[in-house]
C-alpha cells in the first residue's frame, strides 16, 4: 500500500488531533502568510516532526542552512535541551529581523546564533574551526542548487548517528514532470538520485510537506 494522499479535509483533521503549535509559532506562521513569499515557509506539522527527530537523537548542537522567517529555527531551536544551540545561516536581513523578533519573544534568542553570510562561507568556517564530527542535526531549506555542496559539508560536520534533514525534496511535484528542465528542479532530481546511492548514509524520503529526505550518517 502506498502513502495515503491527504485532501484539505484529512490534512485539517490531522491537524486537529496532533498538532500542539505554541501560540509564538502560530502567530508567527499566520504573519509569514502573509508575506509575498510565503511559500518558502514550512508547514507546522513539518515543524513539529522536525522537533520531535531533535529530542529522540538527543540532540545538543544544530546548524540551519535557510532560516527564511524563522520558524523552523525556532521549531529546532526549542527542541534542544537549554545548553542547546542552533547556528542559523540565511543570507536575508529583511527575513531575519521577523525571525529575531519571535526568537527573542519566545526566549530563544540566546539559543539561536544568526551568521547573516552565504551559507558555504559559513560551513566552512565551521570546518576550519575543527568543528567536524560534532553536530547533532543539520536542516537544509536554501537555494537548490546549491544542496549538494551544502549536504557534503553537513555531512563533515555531524557526528556519526547524526540526522541531515533536506526539505523540498518533491518540489511541489515538478521532478517527475519531463517537461520541468529549469535549474533548480534539474537540481533536486540529481540530488535524489546521489543520495539513494550514497552508502555513507541511512536514507527515507518522508511525504511531508513539499518532501523531508532525512539522511542519517553511518
Amino acid at each position: 500500500m502506498k502513502s495515503l494522499s491527504l485532501t484539505e479535509d484529512l490534512y485539517n483533521y490531522l491537524l486537529s488531533v496532533s498538532l500542539r503549535e505554541s501560540e509564538i509559532l502560530r502567530r508567527l506562521r499566520e504573519e509569514t502568510a502573509r508575506l509575498p513569499m510565503a511559500i518558502m515557509q514550512i508547514a507546522p506539522d513539518q515543524g513539529q516532526f522536525m522537533a520531535l527527530l531533535v529530542k529522540l537523537i538527543g540532540a545538543r548542537k544544530a546548524i540551519e542552512v535557510g532560516v527564511f522567517t524563522g520558524y523552523s529555527a525556532l521549531s529546532i531551536a526549542s527542541a534542544l535541551p537549554p545548553t542547546g544551540r542552533l547556528i542559523a545561516c540565511d543570507i536575508s536581513v529583511e527575513w531575519t529581523n521577523i525571525a529575531k523578533q519571535y526568537w527573542q519573544e519566545a526566549g530563544m534568542a540566546d539559543s539561536i546564533d544568526l551568521r547573516i553570510a552565504p551559507a558555504l562561507d559559513t560551513l566552512e568556517s565551521l570546518i576550519a574551526e575543527g568543528q567536524q564530527g560534532t553536530f547533532d542535526f543539520v536542516f537544509i531549506d536554501a537555494d537548490k542548487v546549491h544542496y549538494p555542496d551544502y549536504y557534503e559539508r553537513a555531512l563533515l560536520l555531524v557526528r556519526p548517528g547524526g540526522l541531515i534533514a533536506v526539505d523540498n525534496v518533491l518540489w511541489f511535484g515538478a521532478v517527475i514532470d519531463d517537461s520541468k528542465q529549469d535549474k533548480d528542479t534539474v537540481a533536486i532530481r540529481a540530488f535524489n538520485k546521489k543520495l539513494c546511492s550514497d552508502n555513507r548514509i541511512s536514507l527515507s524520503l518522508v511525504p511531508i510537506g513539499d518532501g523531508l529526505t532525512l539522511a542519517r550518517k553511518r
